[in-house]
């Protein structure tokens, strides 16, 4: 990797972390800001996280193409400005409608942040530092969120409103400091064009069909569909099913799953590096296989906390396992699904299919809370357990069956990478030039 291209990789992390920073002032206190600070009620309240999830839906489809036809650059500063401006509008509005207006403008800015983001870092970096620079995004948003997180807490006051209106104005600022810091960077055009050695460029693309060419690259839809089960099985039910079941089934202080959230942070912030030189020159595949097996035991560990006859102490020991195993799962994920979604891609759709992997998250992220609060809401907790167990197997079966449709440089990258190819006789080894992101 060139210094340039490092520079940039650091500004752009740093500024994807300071808007997680910004982002954990207000994530834990938004549904108590809608239905109790503002006194708009719990309905109001879920309508406005339901909010976030319809915008990228509507958004993503159009986000990609944008990124490969215009570049990331300018859709990471119009989402940074739009997120930025739903923020503060978060904080000022008391009204249903505005609530609601301003919660659609801040997820549109988001959802199309993502994306972008994740498709810079491909530019900005070299493929076999590809890993590296996704698990220190993740391990940099984790700190961040945390930071943010627990000073919020220190300022937040459900008693005066203004305390809100600091919150969401720290994260509006964040935002634009986000869009600051991308705004100096400046990737080259080639980055994200032109195909790779041996790799021929989607001729449909040239006529608007890149989704048709996503649509048929089944490694993509393979991935796009164990991307759905993982993030249904895991991130949808944090905030519904899980936490619903803690408390109402295991017994457990609705303040201890804070103490829970935390040990999840803390396994990621502090694991994260060892687990990324312990699995990225394994087969990514194999990598995947093993979360679902991990997460697995961590859905064993949520059910055994609610047998009767336990004691509370192991019933709070094993929620927070719980937890704890989902953070060294989503340490290994980081590395590992990001990086598969860019060497996938053909140059000219990087946006695109960074797009579509969002959509299933989002789509997900969507589905895996009301399907967990239906079953809560019904007291089936025992086929909730089930259900999620089952998910997280179907994670390892998944996994292995996309690994047979993996190329060993899409499946192990580093390992392909380490293995000394034979130069033909009388012809000299070329190496393509590395490109170059510009400051």
């Amino acid at each position: 990797m060139t210094t340039a291209m490092s520079g940039a990789l650091r500004r752009i992390q740093l500024g994807n972390a300071l808007s997680a920073f910004g982002n954990g002032f207000t994530v834990p206190y938004l549904f108590l800001y809608v239905a109790r600070v503002r006194e708009l009620g719990a309905g109001t309240a879920g309508v406005v996280l339901a909010v976030f999830a319809l915008a990228a839906l509507v958004v993503l489809p159009f986000t990609g193409r944008i990124i490969d036809r215009r570049g990331p650059l300018p859709v990471v500063l119009v989402g940074s400005v739009a997120a930025a401006a739903g923020s503060a509008g978060m904080g000022v509005a008391s009204t249903e409608v505005l609530v609601i207006a301003a919660a659609a403008l801040l997820g549109t800015g988001i959802s199309v942040i993502q994306p972008a983001l994740a498709t810079l870092i491909v530019w900005c970096s070299a493929p076999a530092g590809r890993s590296r620079a996704f698990a220190t995004q993740f391990f940099l948003a984790n700190l961040g969120l945390g930071i943010g997180g627990l000073l919020g807490g220190l300022i937040v006051d459900v008693s005066r409103a203004a305390s809100f209106m600091v919150l969401f104005g720290i994260e509006a600022v964040m935002f634009l400091v986000l869009g600051a810091a991308v705004a100096s960077v400046r990737p080259a055009r080639a980055a994200g064009a032109g195909p790779r050695p041996g790799e021929t460029v989607p001729v449909g693309d040239r006529d608007g069909n890149g989704w048709r060419v996503l649509l048929r690259d089944r490694s993509m839809v393979g991935l796009c569909a164990l991307g759905f089960v993982m993030f249904f099985a895991c991130y949808g039910q944090f905030e519904s099913g899980l936490s619903a079941f803690a408390v109402d089934v295991a017994r457990i202080a609705p303040a201890t799953l804070g103490v829970a959230l935390a040990a999840n942070t803390a396994v990621i912030v502090l694991a994260q590096f060892v687990v990324l030189r312990l699995v990225e020159r394994r087969r990514r595949s194999r990598v995947i296989a093993l979360v679902g097996l991990i997460w697995t035991l961590a859905w064993v560990a949520a059910g055994a906390s609610g047998l009767p006859h336990g004691s509370h102490g192991l019933a709070v020991a094993a929620i927070v396992s719980t937890y704890a195993l989902f953070g060294l799962g989503e340490a290994m994920l980081s590395p590992t699904l990001a990086p598969l979604v860019a060497d996938l891609a053909p140059r000219e759709l990087i946006g695109r299919y960074n797009s579509a992997f969002a959509l299933v998250k989002q789509l997900a992220l969507a589905v895996g809370p009301a399907a967990g609060g239906l079953l809560a809401g019904a007291g089936a907790y025992t086929a909730y357990i089930a259900m999620l167990i089952a998910c997280s197997l179907g994670i390892s079966v998944l996994a292995l069956r996309l690994g047979r449709r993996l190329t060993p440089d899409q499946d192990a990258p580093l390992r392909t990478a380490a293995q000394p190819v034979p130069a033909a006789a009388g012809a000299e080894a070329r190496t393509p030039a590395p490109v170059v992101a510009g400051v």
